[in-house]
């Protein structure tokens, strides 16, 4: 008999398939598609991208919040229970999505493909001088599993790698810096900078004059993080001067970009609709049951939100 009802409140085409695996792995376990929650108190688990409002009150047995999703940074944290353990979501479909996108974009930026576009829009053919991989210096900020992943890739292209975050990591063929002391060495050795940072209070408004300044004159970007990551005066004037050469933006604020935004017919943005990575509905409801595994067992679950950093 079903007594433990797992709660799913977030896109239900992808709840539907999550249903379905759970049926074929878990039968023991009610799976329920928001708004059909069924007996309140059985629900145990849930998994949502915005959950409901009190929920210690609404569901009194609630034993895990997950997110649909990577990120985190859209719950409420102040709202939560502070003893209701926080998952985000890490499963495979989300790392293999970032990792194409930044490597097309890493890949069109040290190619020129920007500079080319324009001059096909002005009838222009002007090969540009060739650099190779290894002459290229690519920043990553941000050293989680994401950070990581991309890294991989791009050490494997041959690119000259290093990575930022607050605290201390190791990644085989990237120079790691950490913490603001090092943050300036690491933006000065950068061509291409890739913001694959959490949201968090301390890293709002990270992208801006200050740090743009500290990189080399013409530098790329990558932005793939949270969109009030950038100061989107301080990036408009960095392009304007020419401390930013040309930047792609998947993440923006707000989303989307209403249509007279500056940034949509910019000449040296590319603009695309936060589709850089999503998560894959079947990955996803497996890479869920590991975890459920785990709780069960009293073993740790993958991507656990320590609430004191909000990652």
């Amino acid at each position: 008999m079903q007594t433990t009802t797992f709660l799913y409140k977030s896109d239900p085409v992808r709840g539907r398939q999550w249903a379905e695996v759970f049926g074929r792995h878990r039968p023991d376990i009610d799976f329920r598609i928001w708004p059909d929650i069924g007996d309140p108190a059985r629900v145990r688990f849930l998994a949502a991208w915005v959950p409901p409002d009190d929920l210690a009150a609404r569901f009194p047995n609630l034993e895990v919040l997950f997110s649909s999703g990577a990120g985190v940074d859209q719950f409420d944290f102040a709202a939560l229970p502070p003893e209701l353990p926080v998952v985000r979501m890490v499963e495979p479909g989300i790392v293999r999505g970032m990792v194409e996108y930044v490597t097309h974009a890493v890949l069109g930026l040290h190619r020129d493909m920007p500079q080319y576009r324009r001059q096909q829009q002005e009838g222009q053919w002007k090969p540009l001088p060739v650099r190779p991989a290894g002459e290229r210096r690519v920043g990553v900020l941000g050293l989680g599993s994401l950070g990581q992943a991309v890294l991989a890739q791009l050490v494997s292209l041959g690119f000259d790698c290093a990575g930022w975050s607050r605290s201390q990591h190791e990644v085989d063929g990237v120079q790691c810096h950490a913490g603001a002391d090092e943050l300036p060495a690491f933006l000065a050795r950068t061509d291409i900078l890739v913001c694959l940072l959490p949201l968090t209070d301390s890293t709002r408004g990270f992208l801006d004059a200050k740090l743009f300044s500290m990189l080399p004159k013409g530098a790329g970007l990558v932005h793939v993080g949270r969109g009030p990551h950038l100061v989107e005066r301080d990036f408009l004037d960095a392009l304007a001067s020419g401390q930013i050469g040309d930047a792609v933006l998947d993440v923006t604020d707000p989303e989307p970009l209403p249509p007279t935004h500056a940034f949509w017919r910019h000449p040296r943005i590319e603009l695309t609709p936060h589709i850089a990575s999503m998560t894959q509905p079947l990955s996803a409801a497996e890479a869920l049951l590991d975890n459920l595994r785990r709780f069960e067992a009293g073993e740790p679950m993958v991507g656990l939100v320590d609430r004191t950093r909000g990652y």
